[in-house]
């Protein structure tokens, strides 16, 4: 019989290789990994319970809050406050990030957490997949009020970092630093557990996700790139497969297990880029890279961008390492020509 390993097993073992570690890291993920479960049952049973729609506001991003994105977002700042292990947390949902150290209700822990609690919620009615992103960090300033320095840090500085996809089933993955693991969810014992170990990205793949619907307002590096994902070539096995979900973590997901690239370029519209940079592209890319991907702006790695505000933007272009780089090249190539959008 194949042994079981649950997601709080794997953690205690994994601090178990650390003998100054006094659990707070643990306990962060298990109180992660709880709001995980108590989302996964709304999204499961959503069809049956008044949670689906419109909540009627907009979240600072100007983006209209669905139910699910309101109750993802207040079940994970519960779980992290209460947890005590955190000192800050930020939420898309929010406008501005909340300093546990002004309060005196919570006990303070030494850990910085960034997270989008529901992405792709607009695709919920649809029942399409959509996920938690969360990437977190430990300040840098000693006890007392947060510092400068705590938000300045580079995802490069992340401690850690993973995402939640609710689909046919709820998977959680994340890293340290030293690899990436997945942990399915089992509903019948109510726990994660170790289904995808040393998760890698193949080094190259078949398969682009990108919104065609801004083809207009790309690059032409973009659009160069686009027609070459499209042309017949037995001898690159091109065309390649367009495959495009609209739930980042939906389509990232996917081609980390099979391999493949996810483009959110520039646009006219958005010519600094669209996703946050530090709640959706530091995370990311950081479970990129460990897992033998890449992740760019398309002229810099996105983990070496230095933060300036909390909701800022960032084009993203992450997956197979070989497909990144491709795009690069041709990014580097039509730099002189359009560097508006570069």
């Amino acid at each position: 019989m194949m042994s079981i390993q649950t997601l709080e097993q794997f953690i205690i073992e994994q601090q178990a290789q650390f003998p100054t570690a006094k659990g707070e890291f643990t306990r962060l993920l298990q109180a992660i990994s709880l709001a995980a479960k108590i989302v996964h049952r709304e999204v499961n049973k959503a069809g049956l319970a008044d949670i689906l729609g419109k909540q009627g506001n907009c979240n600072v991003q100007g983006e209209e809050q669905q139910k699910l994105d309101v109750f993802a977002d207040n079940h994970f700042m519960d779980a992290l406050k209460r947890g005590g292990e955190c000192c800050y947390l930020a939420s898309e949902e929010h406008e501005d990030g909340i300093d546990l150290t002004q309060t005196k209700r919570y006990r303070v822990g030494k850990y910085m957490v960034y997270f989008d609690p529901l992405d792709g919620s607009s695709n919920i009615d649809s029942n399409v997949s959509v996920g938690t992103i969360f990437s977190i960090y430990k300040r840098k300033s000693a006890e007392g009020e947060m510092q400068a320095q705590d938000f300045a840090q580079t995802g490069r500085e992340q401690v850690a970092a993973g995402y939640v996809i609710y689909g046919s089933s709820t998977v959680l993955v994340y890293t340290t630093g030293k690899g990436v693991d997945g942990f399915t969810l089992d509903p019948s014992i109510g726990e994660f557990c170790l289904s995808h170990p040393g998760l890698t990205i193949p080094k190259d793949g078949r398969v682009y996700s990108v919104n065609e619907s801004n083809y207009n307002q790309f690059s032409s590096a973009i659009k160069h790139y686009l027609q070459y994902c499209k042309e017949i070539d037995p001898m690159t096995n091109r065309p390649f497969s367009s495959r495009y979900i609209g739930s980042l973590v939906a389509d990232f997901h996917r081609n980390m297990i099979q391999g493949g690239i996810f483009l959110y370029p520039s646009t006219v519209q958005y010519p600094n880029g669209k996703l946050r940079l530090m709640y959706e592209c530091n995370p990311l890319a950081f479970i990129a890279e460990q897992a033998g991907g890449k992740a760019s702006t398309g002229v810099s790695p996105i983990m070496d961008i230095e933060p300036k505000e909390l909701h800022q933007r960032t084009a993203l272009i992450i997956g197979s390492e070989k497909m990144v780089e491709m795009v690069e090249r041709y990014i580097h190539q039509f730099a002189e020509v359009e560097p508006s959008l570069v």
